[in-house]
């Protein structure tokens, strides 16, 4: 197979959401695993919703997901393209003004429903004469400009879905151009993915109905038909089923961010889930690159659950190493001696990485101890060890503790958590005791601040 090239084809009218990391992650995993080139392509032919603030900040949720494109092109600065295979297709007789309005046209799909027949458009824009079309333009009505579509079948070997067709028989010629010259979808994404060469398209099945139209636009703009291979992945939805959207604020790869989610889990869950490979935490995405196969993908509609979201993103931080979040530890504050033994002891805990700051604030900072049973503390500053401390220094602490007073289980150890780290639950009190230190551990024995 020569070296793919891919797309994620964002329109830039609003923040992506998970949904769409889907499709961008499937993309650039397959560009990784084959030594390709993804290319990040924002679809902002429709100038009075798409800003620049958008766009940036796709590209901004891109990078935190670890997603970096090898190219970045926008199709504003590509009209010149657009228009040259415009004027292509009307001297190929392909390309042809209709001037209904859309009422007009939402009144015969009504009559044609109404009869029974199938809603598609009937071409009689084909038979006005050239004197009905000056009067239509004399009285102010502009034209939009539709494909005439081959009425074949076009078949192609999806990657996900395996053999498709669409019989073009049975659609509307699609409208290319709307009444202001101004570029609907289709056109500049044939022209683009032929242009920058583009060999495999893998996209969402909300797309499947494109395919025969985009394979007829490819056999006449480039005299063949597309040299890009299609992929229709299923869709995410969310726990009620509805398909997401930009609307979506909640599920945002902002708002998961501002939540705190890992952004590996992200990736591992919005490209795992609705296939048959497990959902499971990853260490870096060269490991989800290596195991992606589009094979794996299900025909059925995929589930979005924020609870198992959460969840994944917490055992992707139990499972990281030190090294993996030295830099990030560094800009919380966290460093030095204690850093490394710190995130070993108190990692399997967090829910969020952000937790971090409130352990540190227990090792290094001042708390203030809670006192359950003054007769178990009191034995218990008695028969603190002299240091040097381990993370076996616990065991014998608690052990002579134990000797001392009438207490075990719960009973024992409750007391010392409350009073040395102020929280109800917590990390291993055998990992955070050596960092906590004895002066500490003594003051809060105590009762005392420390």
């Amino acid at each position: 197979m020569p070296l793919p090239v891919v797309r994620f084809a964002p329109s830039p009218t609003g923040r992506i959401h998970i949904g769409n990391a889907r499709t961008a992650l499937m993309n650039f995993l397959f560009a990784q695993k084959f030594h390709g080139r993804f290319i990040l392509r924002f679809d902002d032919t429709d100038v009075a919703r798409s800003t620049e603030e958008y766009a940036a900040g796709i590209e901004s949720d891109l990078a935190w997901l670890g997603v970096v494109p090898d190219a970045s092109v926008r199709q504003s600065q590509r009209f010149g393209l657009y228009d040259a295979a415009a004027e292509k297709l009307r001297a190929l007789g392909r390309l042809y003004p209709a001037y209904e309005t859309e009422e007009e046209l939402e009144r015969r799909r009504r009559r044609q429903q109404a009869r029974g027949l199938p809603p598609i458009y009937d071409r009689d824009a084909l038979r006005l004469t050239a004197a009905e079309r000056a009067r239509l333009e004399a009285e102010g009505r502009r034209p939009h400009w539709r494909l005439k579509l081959d009425p074949v079948v076009v078949r192609w070997n999806d990657l996900v879905r395996g053999e498709s067709h669409i019989d073009c028989a049975s659609l509307s010629d699609p409208v290319l151009v709307r009444e202001d010259g101004t570029y609907l979808y289709t056109l500049p994404s044939v022209v683009d993915d032929i242009d920058l060469k583009v060999t495999h398209v893998i996209r969402g099945e909300d797309h499947v109905t494109n395919t025969a139209v985009q394979i007829q636009l490819f056999e006449a703009l480039a005299g063949h038909g597309s040299a890009s291979l299609f992929g229709h992945h299923n869709l995410l939805a969310s726990a009620s089923g509805e398909g997401l959207s930009k609307r979506s604020g909640t599920l945002s790869i902002a708002a998961l961010r501002e939540e705190g989610i890992e952004p590996l889990a992200v990736a591992a869950y919005a490209v795992l889930t609705g296939t048959s490979d497990s959902v499971r935490p990853v260490r870096a995405l060269d490991e989800l690159a290596a195991e992606f196969d589009l094979q794996h993908i299900s025909r059925t509609q995929a589930r979005f659950d924020p609870a198992e979201l959460r969840s994944l993103s917490a055992r992707t931080l139990h499972q990281m190493s030190f090294e993996d979040v030295r830099e990030r530890l560094a800009a919380a504050g966290i460093a030095g001696a204690k850093a490394e033994n710190f995130w070993l002891a108190v990692r399997g805990n967090l829910a969020t990485f952000g937790e971090v700051a409130e352990w540190w604030q227990v090792i290094v900072g001042e708390i203030a101890p809670r006192v359950e049973d003054a007769e178990v503390l009191a034995a218990a500053r008695d028969t603190l060890p002299k240091e040097p401390w381990d993370e076996a220094t616990f065991a014998r602490w608690t052990a002579l503790l134990r000797a001392r007073v009438d207490r075990k289980g719960k009973a024992l150890f409750h007391p010392l958590r409350l009073a040395l780290t102020g929280c109800e639950q917590g990390p291993e009190l055998a990992a955070l005791l050596p960092l906590i230190g004895r002066t500490k551990a003594e003051a809060r024995l105590s009762g005392h601040a420390a």
